[in-house]
Order: structure tokens, then C-alpha cells, then sequence
């Protein structure tokens, strides 16, 4: 008996069938890998590169604007720290020098000395005598006080000079001594004044007369004395002019004896502080 062999099934076919549109196929591919990339999506991009692989080496032609660009802010940088180190040093040196001063100060509480004039000889200027010129000569007493130290002495040094005038015009000059004051000291001394070649106009000379006539001649007596202070054995500061103007009045002139003087008060001027050191 014959096997009854039935036919095999047709195999499909790659054609669309009749009456379907071919465009409208969708095929699957078989990889990922044969699908292309998609474009960019427009924007703005940041791109992250890593420092080690970033550029640094400028080119060979502008190596040298490179270095002498980047070596410039370097420059400015010292100087500026420079500069900053100066002024803080001065500063420094100021607020330590204030500190020093100030305390100084309110350890020994310095004063200015105290002057009078206690008594003038005056030969050689009469009104009354009949003359063209003068030339007085005067015996001057002054009395230096520095009661008001406690702590603190007194230097007055060479080159002072003590000077009596009459209505503005000097009549003599003379050295003003140098010698030390101790604290809480007072010290009298006498210095000789000379002059030359006085001479007076006739105003001057009547209005003159008339108060030596009257006993009550008003004298100006001036002094600039180089001084310097001193703050125990070693601490000294270092030497300024202390100036002093006396306004007196004798009741005569041209006698051997000494005159006699009403002393209006003297005052004294002498920078602050901070010049004596």
C-alpha cells in the first residue's frame, strides 16, 4: 500500500502580498548598531575637560609675551607686600614710641620752669643828659624756679640769651649762664648785659624823661634758652628753645644802685610735648 505524501507547505514570501502599500512597512533591524545616531538637539553645551589635560605650554612664538605677562601681577604682589611690611613697621615703631612717651609722661608729670626778674642795674641811659646816643650797661637778677618738677631736672645749655628794651627798641644783650636745676629747685642768678650806639627820637626820648621824672619806667625783658630736660641719671630728651617775656618797671635809671622792680609777670613758651623727645 503507497504512503499518501501530502504537499509541503509554500514558504513565505519576501513580496508584499497583493493590494498592501510597501511604503507603509515597518521593518525591525536586526542590531542596535545598524541604526545611526540622532542629531543634536540645538542649545548651549558645557564641556567638562579634566585639569591635567588642559593646555598650558603657550606656542613657541608667544612663550616670551607669556612669561613676561604672567610675571608682571607677581611683581605687583611683592610690591604690595613690600609697601604693607613698611607701614606696619612704621606703625608698629609709632605706637611704640607713643606708648614710651606716654608713659614717661605719667611717671615724671613734666612743667615748664617758672621765671621773674628780680632786680635791674642800669648805668649809662639818662634821659635827662644831653646825648645823641647811648650805651646803657645793666646788671640783670633773674630768679629760676622748677618747683613744679618733682622728678624732673633742668639743663639750660650754652647759647641762651637774655635782652631788656624799651618801647620796642633793645637797649642791651647778654649770655644767659648754662647750668644744671635740680628738681624742686630754685636758683637765682645775675647776668651783664651791654649795648651800643642807643639812640632815641624825640618822642621817645620826652616820654622817657617824663617817667624816669615819675619813678615808673616800663622795661621789656626777654629771654630764649636752649633747654633740655632730664628724667633721673640717663633718660634725656633733646634740646628745644623755651622763650620767656618779662614786663617790668623800674623807678630809675643811670644810678649805680640797683633799681627797684614791680615785675607784671612773665610768660613762658615752650612747645608741646611731643617736641622734646
Amino acid at each position: 500500500m503507497a504512503d499518501r505524501v501530502h504537499p509541503a507547505p509554500p514558504l513565505p514570501s519576501s513580496s508584499p502580498p497583493p493590494g498592501h502599500d510597501a511604503s507603509a512597512t515597518e521593518t525591525t533591524p536586526l542590531h542596535p548598531s545598524f541604526r545611526g545616531a540622532p542629531p543634536p538637539s540645538p542649545g548651549t553645551y558645557i564641556i567638562q575637560i579634566p585639569k591635567d589635560q588642559v593646555l598650558r605650554v603657550p606656542p613657541p612664538d608667544r612663550a616670551r609675551r607669556y612669561k613676561k605677562l604672567a610675571a608682571r601681577p607677581l611683581r605687583r604682589r611683592r610690591l604690595r607686600h613690600a609697601c604693607c611690611a613698611a607701614f606696619s613697621a612704621v606703625l608698629l615703631l609709632v605706637l611704640l614710641a607713643a606708648a614710651f612717651v606716654g608713659a614717661v609722661y605719667l611717671v615724671f608729670r613734666p612743667r615748664t620752669p617758672s621765671f621773674s626778674v628780680a632786680s635791674l642795674s642800669i648805668r649809662g641811659l639818662d634821659a635827662l643828659a644831653v646825648s645823641s646816643s647811648f650805651t646803657p650797661q645793666i646788671d640783670a637778677a633773674v630768679r629760676a624756679d622748677n618747683g613744679a618738677n618733682k622728678k624732673t631736672g633742668i639743663d639750660y645749655r650754652d647759647g641762651g640769651e637774655v635782652t631788656v628794651s624799651y618801647s620796642g627798641k633793645r637797649l642791651a644783650a647778654g649770655p644767659w649762664p648754662a647750668f644744671h636745676q635740680a628738681p624742686r629747685n630754685v636758683t637765682m642768678f645775675s647776668t651783664a648785659l651791654s649795648g651800643k650806639g642807643v639812640t632815641f627820637t624825640e618822642e621817645q626820648r620826652k616820654r622817657l624823661a617824663a617817667e624816669q621824672a615819675a619813678g615808673a619806667v616800663p622795661l621789656t625783658v626777654e629771654a630764649i634758652v636752649p633747654v633740655r630736660l632730664r628724667f633721673g641719671k640717663v633718660l634725656r630728651t633733646w634740646t628745644v628753645d623755651v622763650k620767656a617775656r618779662c614786663e617790668v618797671t623800674v623807678d630809675k635809671l643811670a644810678d649805680k644802685a640797683a633799681a627797684a622792680v614791680a615785675d607784671r609777670g612773665c610768660r613762658v613758651k615752650v612747645r608741646p610735648l611731643w617736641w622734646w623727645w
